[in-house]
């Protein structure tokens, strides 16, 4: 199933149901007077943090969100009835923005985005050794998310449904007694939003391609992310759980690989960027060999300095350094460099291969998670 982390949706509320023109009549009541009832209110379109539900690949097929309208009013004074809520169950974590009525443009850009992507999966690998290409997709930078869903349970009123319209009873007076006077329902708010998710998780894996984020986020929990030999394996998030003891745990998310330029969206850096954010507490994972002929301590500037330029709060997170695949060759030296270049950060020395030196970096992230 494809994982749907930004969504466009349409949302319409239900609306009020009509007033009632009706006049009381019955055998020895001949000129009753009026008795029309008040239309019922319309449907609200209600979003809901939901633990069991991690993607918005639901909505991504089904973006039209409609609540059904209110019933009419009738005579006898009887109140339509009101239209029951729609509840949309998002994932926790999910960000609501309003933005404007996409353009048909901009429709045939993403479906074209959409179908070329999925035309690009190739079964043998060979099409991920290529930097992911940005989607059409609207962004939400500079935007102010009109609620953030961070609380399992938590809900949103995306539209408010109608209020019902006033039947003829509310018209009557000293000088109108036969009143036929009524009010429709009011229309139910309707409009555009986007939807964004942002992984909730207590530690983030950050790094370069290849430098090993899924093979440890594999040897560390229960979670089983895939690990291939060539960059971008990860193409979106995934969250591992991590038990200790004393019945505790602790989630840790795999973020994929960054490039530089990834503030600029370059290989698809602020669809990755943007899960950083909720995290507590981030572990830069660098290739301490250079198999990859890269210099571990330029990629940690390099990603620092990603970061920093995306949003101004990530540098200040607490982090540490993860040297992984310490069982190749030159990686004693490069962790002897990455000690100097930054002598104030806690540097790991791990190999999630042969699974050596993870006790260490799960105590580490106990302590950062539990006590900050």
């Amino acid at each position: 199933m494809k994982f749907i982390d930004q969504v466009r949706v349409r949302g319409k509320a239900g609306d009020g149901g009509s007033g009632c023109c009706s006049f009381r009549r019955e055998k020895f009541v001949p000129k009753g007077g009026p008795d029309g009832g008040d239309g019922g209110r319309g449907g609200d379109i209600i979003l809901r943090a939901d633990v069991n539900v991690d993607t918005l690949t639901a909505l991504y097929h089904d973006p039209m969100i409609e609540a059904r309208r209110g019933g009419n009013g009738s005579g006898a004074r009887k109140t339509g009835r009101a239209a029951q809520p729609v509840i949309v169950p998002v994932p926790v974590g999910t960000l609501v923005y309003a933005v404007e009525a996409p353009h048909a443009a901009d429709v045939a850009a993403l479906v074209a985005a959409e179908t070329d992507a999925d035309a690009g999966d190739e079964p043998n690998g060979a099409a991920h050794e290529e930097v992911p290409k940005p989607k059409a997709r609207l962004t939400t930078r500079g935007l102010e998310p009109l609620a953030d869903l961070a609380e399992p349970g938590q809900e949103f009123i995306l539209c408010h449904g109608g209020d019902g319209g006033r039947g003829n009873i509310h018209f009557k007076s000293s000088r109108n007694r036969v009143p036929t006077q009524f009010t429709k329902g009011d229309p139910g708010v309707e409009g555009w939003f986007m939807l964004e998710l942002r992984t909730i998780a207590d530690a983030g894996l950050v790094g370069y391609p290849n430098a090993g984020k899924s093979t440890l986020l594999g040897a560390i929990s229960a979670a089983k992310p895939k690990a291939a030999p060539y960059p971008f394996t990860t193409l979106h998030p995934l969250v591992g759980v991590v038990e200790l003891p004393e019945y505790r745990r602790m989630t840790v998310a795999d973020i994929p690989g960054l490039i530089e330029g990834a503030h600029r969206n370059v290989g698809l850096g602020h669809e990755f960027l943007r899960h950083i954010v909720r995290c507590r507490t981030l572990v830069f994972v660098v290739d301490a060999a250079g198999s990859e002929e890269r210099d571990p301590v330029e990629d940690i500037r390099h990603l620092r300095r990603e970061l920093d330029l995306y949003d101004k709060a990530l540098p200040r997170k607490p982090w540490f350094i993860a040297a992984n695949k310490m069982d190749l060759p030159s990686s004693a030296e490069n962790f002897r460099r990455l000690q100097e270049a930054f002598p104030k950060v806690t540097t790991l020395p791990i190999s999630a291969e042969d699974r050596s030196g993870l006790d260490s970096l799960v105590h580490a992230l106990e302590e950062r998670v539990f006590t900050a």
